[in-house]
């Protein structure tokens, strides 16, 4: 290369090398990243949440982890990679100690390369240390984009190199202060250039090993892939499909949920996995973007996609925004016109800049997060804020009721309740990343092109490099802070879910006098919560003292450059102000950044949970062919029903029976032989594993699950009411039904009167799930909402268990008016409820073993007459014992009683005569 065309192309080269190397890797870290989470993504089919938005993958699935272990370097490579790279700082070191050196050996001949040197060494220095840091933050590395760095830097390094080899083995001058070719004529390579000349040798060199070295084991990783991959699909041929034991312990293992939940999928659904719905106490193991990713499942509900005016305003707001960062650029410009025009001596009439400062003023007004734009912004910004939080609370609260029995069974209600209400963390995200961050960053790139172009490079790199080793602090300290902080969420949490929970169980904690122990178990809760929030307050100011030290460090800098300058006359005094003033402003964001990131930060581990419960699926759900079920006679037909909550226990083995419309069919039976299960099961808690269940035959998974669910109505053993009126709570099951209606069905519940003597009569408030009611007056509510739906198959679970004689007579009649014209299932315990049901069924080990009349059972003498006996002895010795315990009962309520009644019964002790 020509040494001319070297001297005036290597000011430029040296200038952009580190500029073009740094936007290179970060477009380049950027889009590898989300390469690699697509690629995970595509591993996992794809799972539809409410209104049919598919849902993003679990980031903990094993096929992500499968990912990441085939592209991990070993330990010792990756040590060698962060090696190679610390000796190709100590180069750029070695260069800087090279310059500084030779300039104060030659200070005398005003010695020095100029600008475009000092850039080119900062710079590098510090895009080599974020390559550097990169390597060692993040997992796996090196990547892709550290591979493309290093083979572009090889080429822009060489073109550098010789070019300075040009300059320097042929005739030229030293350069000097404001003249890089008016030093003294040097015709050979000087010392201080041959050891800058051997420092970028052994960069190039270095480049090219961690090229070479990347490029080996990559391809040797990936035919040791190769080679696994063959093996495991040999090894898959020659054993043929997987063994059903194994596969069903596995099954059994993957299912969490134990027993009493179930997969409860269509038929040949497999298992599912780990359950997620547990309370995560360390930061997912994934990629930032994989974990930002699976919270764009909520963008949906954000974005104001039914509303056209909606979306006008958030157009309008983001115009807004651009205008404040014009407004930032104007305020520290203004400030310099003002005191350029203050500080002007060069012997014009002085005048008062009158425009200038109202310009100012107003610039100030508008200016800031209390400035009129900013308000403005706020104001519009309130619908749309409003819109997400509606969208994203309900979508979370009808997915909560869309989920299945075997999620319900397992939750905890304080965990549900403190998920759905998360949303508005989720909302604040959204707009903390609308107004805050974004702005910031777009803050922080015109500051560097506002140094660039109106102050000078020098200003442009030291904020460049303070601003991102700002950032670089905040977020490495936020990740340590992270597990505190998390540890302080999930201790929320528990506080929630322990006065949650005891406040629901406000009865059983007053039957076993434990309120002293509620109280230790609450105060435990806020003081395990108060520890985590110490630590999390502790380092928080340890975090603000780290970010304002390097935010100083790096005003200092730009200071003693400024200063410097006005000394010298290259600068006028209102740059120095105008620098300050710029400086002060862009703290402003830094700080925003710390204060948000923290924010955002807690807002998204806040919203892990209501993440958590967007991932969860229902297990039963319609079929894409399935149709109403218009009309329904009540045939009901269970066809070989084969189920199972757990793979090691079978619930329902080839059940199989038939329902006349209109008959009323009783299950009897021992505790775990299958009855609530053939409820559960009708009703579409869950699906059967094998066989059919038919309604007017239609198969009941060829029907939607709403339909099938409006013909059936539920009398459970224990009901639950709300705390509401009477009417509301019999008005539930008929929102349309008229105050006649509900009397109507009242008396038929025999209910009614009963009403009419409470104090407010049907306006009367039941109390939490319906305590205030007795368990006779609950059933009978029970019964009149039931006959309010008019459903035609009744499903009765032991409603009268628990009640006594009398009680039980009444809502016999009860259920005997409601019966009529119904296809009815009873669940029942005492056989002298069900001696007039049509058919009888006796369960055992999930299939019939008996069926007939109270009648031709008695007769088969088998376990239903079984059962029948010992009820009978049950009952006889419950009488003798009743007697026994009220004449105990007479002989302690004194001895003239007792003696009247000794005399009673000797005066009868078969004689007719009383003796004397």
């Amino acid at each position: 290369m020509d040494s001319h065309a070297a001297s005036e192309l290597l000011p430029y080269l040296r200038t952009c090398y580190p500029l073009f190397l740094f936007v290179l890797f970060i477009v380049a870290f950027l889009a590898n990243t989300m390469i690699a989470a697509r690629n995970v993504h595509k591993t996992v089919s794809q799972r539809m949440g409410p209104g049919g938005r598919p849902l993003p993958m679990r980031s903990r699935s094993s096929n992500s982890n499968t990912y990441r272990q085939t592209q991990q370097f070993s330990k010792t490579v990756k040590r060698f990679f962060n090696w190679l790279s610390v000796g190709i700082l100590v180069t750029w070191l070695a260069d800087a100690v090279i310059f500084i050196v030779h300039a104060l050996v030659a200070r005398s001949e005003h010695w020095w390369q100029g600008q475009s040197v000092v850039i080119c060494i900062i710079a590098s220095f510090f895009v080599y240390s974020v390559i550097l840091i990169s390597l060692l933050d993040t997992s796996p590395s090196p990547t892709l984009a550290h591979f493309v760095s290093w083979s572009v830097a090889i080429p822009i390094e060489l073109v550098i190199l010789s070019a300075s080899l040009s300059i320097y083995t042929a005739p030229h001058h030293e350069p000097i202060v404001g003249d890089p070719e008016g030093g003294s004529l040097r015709k050979r390579i000087t010392l201080w250039e041959y050891l800058e000349v051997v420092a970028g040798s052994v960069r190039v060199l270095l480049l090219f090993v961690l090229v070479l070295l990347y490029a080996c084991n990559s391809l040797s990783m990936k035919h040791y892939e190769k080679k696994a991959q063959r093996q495991a699909n040999g090894t898959t041929e020659a054993t043929g499909l997987l063994d059903p034991a194994s596969a069903e312990s596995g099954a059994a293992n993957g299912n969490g949920n134990g027993y009493g939940s179930t997969n409860g999928g269509p038929r040949g659904q497999q298992p599912k996995g780990p359950d997620p719905w547990v309370r995560p106490t360390t930061a997912p193991s994934t990629t930032w973007w994989e974990y930002l990713s699976g919270y764009s499942l909520f963008f949906p509900y954000l974005w104001p996609s039914k509303s056209r005016r909606l979306q006008i305003v958030v157009v309008i707001c983001f115009g807004l925004l651009v205008a404040q960062r014009v407004v930032n650029v104007m305020v520290p410009y203004q400030v310099e016109k003002i005191t350029n025009i203050l500080a002007s001596d060069n012997g014009e009439e002085f005048r008062v800049p009158w425009f200038e400062i109202c310009m100012y003023v107003i610039y100030r007004w508008l200016q800031g997060g209390q400035g009129l734009l900013s308000s403005v912004r706020s104001s519009l910004w309130i619908p749309v804020g409003q819109y997400s939080y509606m969208e994203l609370s309900t979508a979370a609260f009808e997915h909560v009721h869309g989920l299945s029995l075997d999620f319900h069974l397992g939750k905890k209600t304080g965990e549900v309740l403190s998920a759905l209400s998360k949303g508005s963390s989720i909302n604040t995200f959204l707009e903390q990343v609308t107004f805050q961050v974004v702005p910031m960053l777009i803050d922080l790139g015109v500051a560097v092109g506002y140094f660039l172009i109106f102050f000078d490079a020098y200003y442009a790199l030291v904020v460049g490099i303070s601003t991102f080793g700002y950032l670089y602090v905040t977020i490495r300290m936020a990740q340590w802070r992270a597990t505190i902080r998390r540890q302080m969420v999930n201790a929320s949490r528990q506080e929630d879910a322990v006065k949650n929970d005891s406040m629901v169980s406000y009865e059983t904690v007053k039957y076993f006098n434990a309120e002293q122990y509620e109280f230790d178990r609450y105060r435990g809760a806020v003081s395990d919560y108060q520890k985590a929030e110490y630590h999390v307050l502790f380092s928080l100011t340890l975090l603000n003292t780290c970010q304002n030290t390097v935010f100083m460090f790096g005003l200092l800098i730009t200071c003693f450059i400024a200063a410097y300058q006005v000394s010298m006359g290259q600068q006028p005094v209102g740059r120095f102000v105008a620098l300050l003033t710029y400086m002060a402003q862009l703290q402003g964001p830094l700080n925003f950044f710390g204060t948000f990131y923290r924010s955002i930060q807690s807002a998204l581990i806040n919203a892990e949970r209501m993440l958590e419960l967007f991932r969860e699926q229902p297990s039963v759900v319609d079929n894409p062919r399935a149709a109403p079920l218009a009309m329904c006679k009540g045939d009901i037909n269970f066809d070989n029903v084969q189920f199972s909550y757990d793979s090691r226990k079978t619930a329902l083995n080839g059940l199989g029976f038939h329902c006349k419309p209109g008959t009323t069919t009783a299950l009897v039976g021992e505790s775990g032989g299958g009855k609530s299960t053939v409820f559960r099961l009708l009703f579409r808690f869950y699906n059967p594993e094998k066989g059919c269940i038919r309604i007017d035959g239609h198969d009941v998974q060829d029907l939607t699950i709403d339909s099938v669910r409006k013909h059936i109505g539920v009398v459970p053993q224990d009901t639950v009411l709300f705390n509401e009126t009477l009417m509301y709570n019999l008005k539930y099951a008929n929102p349309d039904a008229t105050d006649e209606d509900v009397y109507e069905a009242c008396r038929a519940a025999s209910i009614h009167d009963k009403i009419l003597t409470f104090p407010d009569g049907y306006c009367t408030k039941v109390g939490e799930r319906g305590l205030r009611l007795s368990g006779g007056e609950k059933q009978r509510v029970a019964i009149a909402r039931t006959i309010l739906k008019n459903p035609r198959i009744i499903l009765l679970d032991e409603a009268t268990a628990a009640l006594d004689t009398e009680t039980e007579e009444q809502i016999q009649k009860a259920l005997a008016s409601l019966a009529h014209g119904r296809t009815m299932l009873v669940i029942a315990h005492r056989l002298s409820t069900i001696t007039t049901a049509d058919r009888i069924l006796v369960l055992h080990g999930g299939r019939v073993v008996e069926s007939g009349t109270h009648e031709e059972l008695l007769a088969l003498k088998g376990s239903y007459s079984g059962m029948w006996r010992k009820q009978i002895r049950a009952q006889k010795a419950a009488q003798e014992a009743q007697v026994l315990q009220d004449r105990a009962n007479g002989v302690l309520n004194g001895p003239s009683d007792d003696s009247s009644s000794q005399s009673d019964e000797d005066r009868n002790n078969g004689t007719g005569h009383p003796r004397h």
